[in-house]
């Protein structure tokens, strides 16, 4: 009975409640063990419980800075200074640092001259007396001069945020300004390319390399930039012999390897993909989530299972939302793509959607050549102009359609994920084909193919149910959550319009 009584009694349950110094302990313990990603996360769930701790948001600023986050960091050393403690001088010096990554000159000069000013030999002196030397580069450099950099800086941001946000014609024009100022800056004339040929205006876009290719003779972006038109164009003459020509440069920045590696990569080159990036990480190269993303992709083609897991798993911190989405996830399975009847019996729907789906997964089918010979495919009769044009097309004849150009960009955007095609994310595709072809009627200018994919798919989610947040949808393609509800109005007016849903 005492036994009984005793089992019978209630267990006390003790709660544990982690402070802010539980996890900058872990945090710093993580940073030192250099993983930075999820020292971050602990120190980030640290600061959330004592905001006011400055050593706590300046190991966060720090940790930030080593993974690129440099105005992540800036706003946390700005907030140290300003609000939690004014005292907090080395934070000048980080300041400075970050400033100088980003380019913007003026401010780390700014700044190292002020942590300099209090801190005569301070713990970062010498740190801050060599940084202020490669700012200047020469004793002479004038004030006037970083200000004219900083400018350069500048224009550069803009066009790089209206590019992101889909406004092409504004990065247009603002990367044509910073071309008449700075005549040699090339990286200008390889984002005006990019603008460019988003939308559709591929003649301006390869003739914008040409200049930078006769004025910088081997500009590697200019050349990796002119092999991925050539890709999405599938015009495979020129792929190739870019490729021959790529696969002999031997660069030396680690920037220019990733690029290289990420070019190969995404034109299907996995071998050419796989040594670069594979060679980068074995130097300790500190890659983005775009990085990993190739090499594990290049990886499992090859059949390196090991590295090809182990990269994807850094694809996961940095983008959760790409989980089950991994490039073998889906290796085994049969898509509509490889079967040719289905194929067939799509082109010949009433529905123009149906028929430009047809097209989009004959592109895709390893019956390809069988499929484009059927009087079907080379001569459907229920084809528009514009299904035409896209047909001959994937029979890489020399066709040149702006508007059928970007709507076969924005669906292989869409590939990326949903691929091979089941009979459910038909729908997906079903719904962009539908959009596309009532903006054409309606003469909606159509640009950025990653918002358009981002707002159908977040549309096609809500229509099944799904929940679906639009910072998720917005994250995985790459896009602010801003940009994507504008679209998301686009997509859902022109599906009222569409007779798919009369």
């Amino acid at each position: 009975m005492g036994n009984d009584a005793k089992f019978g009694q209630q267990a006390k349950i003790l709660s544990f409640h982690p402070t802010g110094e539980y996890y900058f302990s872990k945090g710093l313990k993580l940073y030192h063990r250099r993983d930075l990603y999820k020292a971050k996360k602990y120190l980030e769930r640290a600061l959330e419980l004592e905001p006011t701790e400055p050593m706590i948001a300046c190991q966060l600023a720090i940790t930030c800075t080593e993974i690129g986050e440099y105005d992540y960091s800036n706003l946390l050393l700005e907030n140290i200074l300003d609000v939690l403690d004014p005292y907090m001088t080395e934070c000048h010096y980080f300041l400075a640092n970050n400033y100088a990554h980003l380019g913007m000159f003026k401010e780390a000069f700014r700044h190292a001259n002020q942590y300099l000013d209090k801190e005569e030999d301070g713990e970062f002196s010498e740190d801050a007396e060599d940084l202020l030397d490669l700012i200047t580069f020469e004793a002479d450099e004038t004030e006037e001069s970083l200000e004219q950099q900083d400018g350069l800086i500048f224009k550069q941001e803009k066009a790089r945020e209206y590019l992101e946000a889909g406004d092409f014609h504004k990065a247009i024009e603002v990367l044509k300004e910073t071309i008449e100022e700075h005549p040699d800056f090339w990286s200008a004339y390889n984002n005006l390319a990019l603008a460019y040929f988003y939308l559709g205006k591929t003649e301006e876009a390869f003739s914008t390399l040409d200049v930078v290719l006769e004025k910088n003779l081997g500009n590697l972006h200019a050349l990796c930039n002119r092999l991925v038109f050539h890709h999405y164009l599938n015009n495979e003459d020129q792929v190739e012999d870019l490729v021959k020509l790529l696969d002999k440069i031997r660069p030396m920045l680690q920037e220019h390897r990733f690029k290289l590696g990420a070019t190969f990569g995404l034109t299907g080159r996995h071998e050419l993909a796989y040594k670069w990036l594979k060679q980068l990480q074995k130097q300790g190269f500190q890659g983005d989530g775009s990085f990993y993303y190739w090499l594990a992709n290049s990886a499992f083609h090859l059949g390196y299972k090991r590295t090809a897991e182990q990269a994807w798993k850094k694809v996961i911190e940095f983008s959760p939302e790409k989980e089950g989405r991994e490039p073998w996830g889906h290796a085994e399975a049969d898509g509509l793509e490889h079967h040719p009847s289905s194929i067939l019996k799509r082109l010949e729907s009433q529905f123009t959607e149906e028929r430009l789906l047809a097209i989009f997964l004959t592109k895709h089918s390893m019956q390809k050549d069988v499929i484009i010979k059927e009087k079907l495919y080379k001569d459907n009769l229920l084809f528009t102009p514009i299904e035409k044009a896209y047909a001959d097309m994937i029979m890489e004849k020399n066709v040149k359609h702006a508007a059928i150009e970007f709507a076969d960009r924005t669906a292989e955007h869409l590939y990326q994920y949903y691929k091979p095609v089941s009979m459910t994310d038909a729908g997906l595709y079903l719904m962009w084909f539908s959009v596309f072809s009532e903006a054409v009627k309606t003469g909606i200018r159509l640009n950025n193919p990653s918002a358009w994919a981002a707002a159908v798919e977040y549309v096609w989610y809500k229509m099944r149910n799904e929940k679906k947040s639009q910072h998720e949808v917005s994250d995985k393609h790459f896009i602010s959550v801003s940009t994507l509800s504008k679209y998301i109005k686009n997509v859902n007016n022109l599906l009222q319009l569409s007779k798919c849903l009369d």
